[in-house]
């Protein structure tokens, strides 16, 4: 053997028993699951990047910014239950990501942000794209970590993977200095450890005392509203499963948060709407006439509930949630329950069933519930001349009724209207921003279901204002083939802003006008995309089917009447029994 011919078998040898601190980190990832990270290269994490290029078992999409990677991994964790899996340079790569990790911690959707950094001798010393990942993200992550030495990388990696879904799921960021991934690693050590699911620190007795406390009020009470929430779809479709069967059981009737869309079946009778500021007039008033709020998996917030000192003022309030600190935060539980949705439910559910339920005495109260339904408060007509918002969403849900199609949103008023009016039966096909109400969440999530769910067909809804926000994802839609569909509600502003302007600040649109806009179409098509514009009411269902059947990716450039506004609407510091009909009705229920 020659010299040479040693040394490369020598150097074989050496490659099968250590690898360096980036392939651990991918290897353990790997091992947890995962098949799919969203990122964009730099400096300090190119020894990543050249571990990913040899490494056919992780699937990497390349986004066009660091925002967009946190919302992709969104879009693929809510529409898997998997935590959603991101890798940023340092400096400004990790900074980008904050607003992602902020609506990811907002909503409780797990994501792993693996932020690259400048070696452990650098930190510091104000080097070139150095920051402070563990600092900056500390605020908007439920846990964060710095890699401080290479013997730490599966350990640190494994806890950070497996805390996104422990308790309440969230954000987690591992700051990964570029000298530890290229330090080697004796390979034999590579041994992840799952970590258990951490027990609920309630007495046993005292939680069993509660569900079966909750199962009597429920059982007892005259007018319950069941308010699911968020939680419900974290907690996996079993608990959507259990949760719908409990309010079948109870006859009762049921309303869900904006996050919550898809828990419970919009097509069950028992299904009152959405709930809070663009709620429908049976939700708020069936809260605020309650005898009994039935909430799980929900936090109770602002746009929620309205003025807090009119909140269920006649209600006694069961709150089932998995974080003991969402208890009793902002509205005071008769009776708490802490832990797992699906685990709880169930036990409630047998304990429900044990009991004798007279459901005759829901009658009068569905009889009232039946009044304000018949307010028809979503009802509109349809113009001859424009595409009312209203009639674009509607054409959508009728498009897609029936049909396992998964929509994402941006925020704003497109965003309430395609709440109110699109109908989902199963959960994990609703994705949107609520806590935070982040603009651009919308493209770069759907490209993230799409990339999970590659057989179906996933639609954003977004506004003119809020696209702009991450429309270079277009690129990234294109590179990695993912057919999504965008429909964009067009009406030349910033639409919830100028709404409120309007109502609130006595019609002063102060830069609320989106005077120079692209043409969509151009734009979208200089991207690769097929798109089309569509301002005739008579034309919409054919562009909508056109749009919807494409097998690649489309953009529906829809122009609708620009200064329609989002009712019912229950504004700010008001309580749900005084509602907006429209601009000049109110209607007000004490």
């Amino acid at each position: 053997m020659s010299s040479q011919q040693g040394q490369t078998a020598q150097q074989s040898l050496q490659q099968k028993l250590c690898f360096n601190g980036a392939q651990a980190l991918l290897e353990t990832l790997i091992e947890l699951g995962v098949d799919t990270i969203f990122g964009y290269p730099g400096g300090a994490v190119l020894p990543l990047y050249d571990a990913i290029y040899a490494e056919p078992r992780i699937r990497h999409i390349l986004v066009r910014h660091e925002q967009g990677a946190v919302h992709a991994a969104e879009g693929y964790a809510r529409s898997t239950g998997k935590p959603g899996v991101v890798l940023v340079t340092s400096g400004p790569g990790m900074a980008n990501t904050t607003s992602g990790l902020l609506d990811a911690m907002c909503d409780s959707i797990p994501v792993l942000c693996i932020s690259g950094q400048v070696a452990t001798s650098a930190i510091g010393t104000d080097a070139f794209q150095e920051c402070d990942a563990i600092g900056i993200s500390r605020p908007v992550t439920k846990w964060n970590a710095q890699i401080k030495r290479s013997e730490d990388v599966i350990p640190l990696v494994s806890k950070a993977y497996q805390m996104t879904t422990e308790g309440r799921p969230g954000p987690v960021l591992i700051d990964f200095p570029k000298d530890i991934q290229i330090q080697e690693i004796d390979k034999s050590k590579l041994k992840v450890e799952k970590r258990e699911e951490p027990s609920v620190d309630v007495p046993a007795p005292t939680m069993l005392a509660n569900i079966k406390r909750a199962a009597g009020l429920i059982a007892n009470a005259r007018r319950p509203v069941f308010y699911g929430g968020g939680g419900l779809i974290n907690s996996g479709p079993a608990a959507s499963e259990v949760f719908t069967n409990l309010v079948r059981y109870t006859g009762a009737p049921c309303t869900l948060t904006l996050i919550g869309l898809g828990a419970f079946p919009a097509s069950d009778k028992q299904f009152v709407g959405m709930l809070g500021m663009h709620g429908t007039l049976e939700a708020n008033l069936a809260m605020h006439h309650a005898d009994l709020i039935v909430c799980i998996g929900a936090r109770f917030d602002d746009r929620i509930t309205g003025r807090l000192s009119d909140f269920c003022p006649h209600a006694l309030k069961i709150h089932l949630d998995i974080d003991p600190a969402s208890i009793d935060k902002v509205v005071r539980a008769d009776v708490p329950l802490t832990g797992d949705c699906h685990q709880i439910l169930t036990q409630l559910f047998n304990e429900l069933k044990a009991l004798p339920i007279d459901r005759s005495l829901l009658d009068d109260w569905w009889k009232t519930i039946d009044k304000w339904r018949s307010k028809d408060c979503l009802g509109f007509t349809p113009s001859d001349t424009a595409i009312l918002p209203q009639h674009l969403l509607s054409q959508i849900n009728q498009n897609i009724e029936g049909k396992d199609v998964i929509v994402s949103t941006d925020v704003g008023q497109h965003q309430m209207w395609s709440a109110q009016y699109l109908k989902f039966d199963k959960p994990n096909r609703w994705l949107t921003s609520g806590g935070a109400g982040t603009m651009g969440y919308g493209m770069p999530a759907a490209i993230g279901a799409q990339v999970a769910n590659p057989d179906s067909t996933v639609v954003c809804v977004t506004g003119d204002a809020s696209i702009l926000m991450n429309i270079q994802e277009m690129a990234t839609a294109i590179q990695h083939r993912t057919p999504i569909k965008v429909i964009l509600c067009n009406n030349q502003y910033m639409g919830m802003v100028r709404q409120w302007q309007e109502l609130i600040h006595e019609g002063r649109y102060s830069h609320s006008y989106n005077e120079s806009m692209p043409d969509f179409v151009m734009l979208a098509k200089s991207f690769g995309w097929e798109a089309k514009t569509v301002s005739d009411p008579k034309l919409l269902d054919a562009a909508l089917e056109e749009c919807l059947s494409s097998e690649g990716p489309y953009f529906l450039d829809v122009r609708v009447q620009n200064q329609e506004n989002c009712f019912p609407m229950m504004p700010a510091g008001y309580g749900h029994q005084q509602v907006m009909l429209s601009e000049d009705t109110w209607y007000v229920d004490d």
